[in-house]
């Protein structure tokens, strides 16, 4: 159940915000959060991750249905095993949801964080890719643990 309330607080924020950009700012508007660094700034997006893909939209609701019935099956079946699995899970369930929930009811999807690190220029993102990402480490994390612990196990 917290792997769901995750993925709900997620789905949440993620409209919420989205919500908030699309009624305050106009379209390519830039507002400074921190000089050279971190700007919100007001974009679409028809495609998937750095516009690849663009106006694909079928393609993306089956694959998004397929993510999220699989997502839920591994909820259920082995999140149980692990704490950083089922978080992992709950993380990669919302931000699946929020932007799936863009490209449903908007035909495209509202992203608006926008940085800048090291001078290089990150695709601009929202609430829904930052937790697919963050998703992604942790389970990737984790299996580097959990190989690294089966190495040691066969060596013992």
């Amino acid at each position: 159940m917290l792997y769901y309330l995750i993925a709900l607080l997620v789905i949440i924020f993620d409209q919420i915000t989205k919500w908030m950009v699309v009624q305050s700012m106009e379209l390519g508007e830039r507002i400074t959060i921190i000089e050279n660094v971190l700007y919100f700034t007001s974009h679409r997006n028809t495609g998937a991750a750095f516009g690849i893909l663009e106006g694909q939209m079928w393609f993306f609701y089956i694959v998004t249905t397929v993510v999220i019935i699989g997502i839920i099956y591994y909820i259920q079946k082995e999140a149980n095993k692990s704490r950083w699995f089922g978080i992992s899970l709950g993380l990669l369930l919302g931000g699946a949801i929020g932007n799936f929930i863009d490209r449903l009811f908007r035909g495209e999807v509202v992203d608006f964080i926008d940085t800048y690190i090291f001078g290089y220029d990150f695709a601009i993102f929202n609430v829904a890719d930052a937790s697919l990402c963050i998703g992604v480490g942790l389970l990737f994390l984790k299996m580097i643990r959990d190989e690294l612990k089966a190495k040691k196990e066969s060596k013992a």
